[in-house]
C-alpha cells in the first residue's frame, strides 16, 4: 500500500535509538551471511532458524543437523532471517522509520523485550492459524507489526511522508495509512489465509504491540498525542540551502527532498 519515508518526530528520552540501529544491523548481518552460502546452506539455515508450526507443536521432527537452534528459540530467531533483499528492506524501512519513537517511549532494554516479544507473538498466531504447518516462517514482519501498532497508538497525528503505490509522495498524520495498513492485515487474514504472506503473524505482531505498549511506556508518555512534532534542528532555523516547508502550525517542517511546499 505504501513506502513510509520520514516522520516529523524528533527523540525525547534517548539521544540515540541504538536498539533500533541493533536490530537492522544485525538483519542485514544475518541476510548478507545467508546471501553469501549456497543454495543448499541457505536453505538448511532458514529451515534451522525459521519457525516451522509442525516441528513446534511436535507433530514434525527436524531431520539431524538441521536443528541449528532448540526449538523454542525459534520464536524469535525466525524474525532476524529473510528470503530476499526485498523481503528484508521492506522490514527494515518501517523499522527505521518508526522503531526510534517507540524505543525513545520505552528506553532500550524495553524495547528490546518489546521487540522480540511482538515476535513470539507473530508466530505463535502465525502455527496457530496457518494451513501449512510444514512450511518454515521467516522475516521480521511480526515484530515490525507491534513496533507500527505501538506508533499509531503513540504518535497518531504526528505527521509521516510516505510514497503511496511506489509512486506519489505524501504527507499524512500517521494514523491514516497506519490504520489503513493494520486494517488490510486483519482483511487478508480473513479472505486470503493462504497467500504467501503470513497475515496471521502480521496479526499477532499488531495485538501484542498494541497491549504492550500500555505496560513497557516510560512512566508519563502519554498515549493518543494530539500535538505534530516538529524536528529540533527545523524549530531552531533552517539552514541556507535547506529545503524546508511551512507546517499547518505556523512552524516549518523539513521535507525529505529538495522541493519547497508552500
Amino acid at each position: 500500500m505504501f513506502i513510509p519515508l520520514h516522520d516529523a518526530n524528533t527523540l525525547k528520552h534517548i539521544k540515540v535509538q541504538w536498539v533500533t540501529l541493533a536490530l537492522i544491523a544485525l538483519n542485514v548481518a544475518v541476510w548478507l551471511f545467508t546471501s553469501l552460502e549456497s543454495e543448499q546452506a541457505a536453505q538448511a539455515t532458514t529451515v534451522g532458524l525459521g519457525y516451522i508450526p509442525a516441528v513446534a507443536f511436535g507433530q514434525a521432527q527436524l531431520a539431524e543437523g538441521l536443528d541449528i537452534v532448540p526449538e523454542p528459540l525459534t520464536y524469535l530467531t525466525y524474525a532476524f532471517v529473510h528470503s530476499g533483499f526485498w523481503h528484508l528492506a521492506s522490514n527494515m524501512v518501517f523499522l527505521w522509520v518508526f522503531g526510534d519513537n517507540v524505543e525513545d517511549a520505552m528506553g532500550h532494554m524495553r524495547f528490546l523485550v518489546f521487540y522480540l516479544l511482538c515476535a513470539a507473538a507473530g508466530a505463535l498466531c502465525h502455527g496457530l492459524l496457518t494451513t501449512t504447518p510444514e512450511a518454515p516462517l521467516v522475516g521480521a514482519s511480526g515484530a515490525i507489526s507491534g513496533v507500527v501498532a505501538a506508533y499509531v497508538m503513540l504518535h497518531p497525528r504526528v505527521r509521516v511522508w510516505v510514497l503511496v503505490f511506489f509512486r506519489v509522495p505524501l504527507p499524512l498524520p500517521a494514523f491514516v495509512p497506519l490504520l489503513l495498513w493494520i486494517g488490510q492485515q486483519f482483511f487478508m487474514l480473513a479472505f486470503a489465509p493462504d497467500a504467501d504472506v503470513s497475515w496471521g503473524a502480521h496479526v499477532g505482531g499488531i495485538l501484542a504491540g498494541a497491549v504492550l505498549i500500555l505496560a513497557l511506556r516510560r512512566r508519563g508518555v502519554p498515549l493518543f498525542d494530539r500535538k505534530i512534532v516538529t524536528p529540533r534542528a527545523v524549530r531552531n532555523e533552517a539552514g541556507v540551502g535547506t529545503a524546508v516547508a511551512a507546517g499547518t502550525d505556523g512552524r516549518i517542517e523539513r521535507l525529505p527532498w529538495g522541493r519547497d511546499r508552500r
